[in-house]
């Protein structure tokens, strides 16, 4: 027991004491297929450039605090409607959060579908939000009748569509995410962080839908240790979350990194391009693999489902970390979700694999 226990129990609500902290696994000395990165770091041809332009950043000094040059570049690189305002996060993460602390708190209701991505929940729990999560179909699609329903009876204050989802790897049909838009009294938020991977996109649409809002992220495609999310948004929910918006929480060095970057976009979507090669090449691999079920993806990871519930620590003692999601949420028993990494990381994964189906 701890010194401040008797502190914390008469202090901290107890929505906090009952929740679990986010956990990281340990990734040292481990192929590293648990997080959804971008396997590829910048090729050598632009890294001195790039180490120039982070020499620029006056660390002594605050960042801008409105990031106008990185807004800038953000706007034409995923091509912003000239009628949103953009909003800048730690992470899209900080921004759901801002969301969550704007439209959440006690008597009101935000829903997802069930499952998707964690922090949704999390953050909900958090801000003293309930979180209703509506279960997908067996196949992972969205059950709209069910969202609609569910949509009437507890009139949320914010909805989450991840697009393409997170952990299944699965985008929802776009007749179904209009048809939830058309009906929600509250905040629609389609958060894209996969976009890349699938070519599907609501920025365009999001002028036309005054209850929409779109999240997009950076982290996906190369830059997740600079941590930039953006949201898409009619500039009255921008000027709304920019009062929520911590002072200076873009710091220096992802501006001028990001900036650089962005420059040079075209590597970036070689990568991409890279990666969903080499998903389609993963995807057929595992399932010639007797005994696992894998599921398709729009994403950079695969959702699969091993015969076993000892599939993350078998893989775990062969020098390769996953996302163990057995047991996390309605549907995953058995599953694991693998990032898509280059050719070389795919063939030990696949290796382990066949020799785990061997063994077991």
């Amino acid at each position: 027991m701890s010194n401040a226990d008797t502190y914390v129990r008469r202090w901290v609500p107890g929505n906090i004491r009952d929740m679990a902290a986010y956990t990281v696994s340990p990734a040292a000395g481990l192929l590293k297929l648990d997080a959804m990165e971008n396997p590829y770091p910048l090729p050598e041809a632009v890294r001195q450039g790039w180490l120039d332009a982070v020499a620029t950043a006056r660390i002594n000094r605050y960042p801008d605090a409105s990031c106008e040059q990185l807004k800038r570049a953000l706007a034409q690189h995923i091509g912003l409607p000239d009628a949103c305002g953009l909003v800048l996060g730690n992470g899209s993460d900080e921004l759901i959060q801002i969301l969550a602390m704007m439209l959440g708190g006690r008597n009101r209701v935000f829903m997802a579908p069930d499952p998707s991505f964690s922090m949704y929940r999390q953050i909900c729990l958090a801000t003293g939000t309930r979180f209703a999560g509506v279960p997908l179909d067996p196949d992972f699609s969205l059950d709209i009748d069910a969202m609609l329903r569910e949509i009437d009876r507890l009139q949320p204050a914010c909805i989450f569509l991840a697009y393409p989802n997170n952990p299944t790897g699965n985008a929802f049909e776009t007749e179904a995410i209009r048809a939830i838009l058309g009906q929600a009294a509250g905040l629609v938020v389609i958060d894209e962080a996969y976009h890349a991977f699938c070519g599907k996109s609501f920025i365009g649409e999001v002028p036309g839908y005054p209850n929409a809002l779109l999240l997009r992220t950076l982290s996906k495609v190369g830059l997740a240790g600079l941590r930039l999310g953006m949201a898409v948004a009619d500039p009255g929910w921008a000027r709304q979350m920019e009062k929520l918006r911590l002072p200076y929480n873009i710091n220096a060095l992802t501006q001028v990194a990001t900036t650089f970057i962005l420059r040079h976009a075209g590597i970036l979507n070689t990568q991409t391009s890279m990666i969903v090669e080499a998903r389609a090449a993963l995807y057929e691999e595992l399932r010639s693999i007797q005994g696992i079920e894998v599921f398709p993806s729009e994403t950079n990871f695969l959702l699969v489902r091993m015969g076993n519930d000892r599939g993350f620590n078998e893989l775990k003692s062969r020098g390769i970390l996953v996302k163990d999601l057995h047991g996390s949420a309605p549907g995953l028993d058995r599953c694991l979700r693998i990032t898509v990494g280059t050719p070389e990381e795919n063939g030990h994964l696949l290796a382990a694999l066949r020799d785990i189906q061997c063994v077991s």
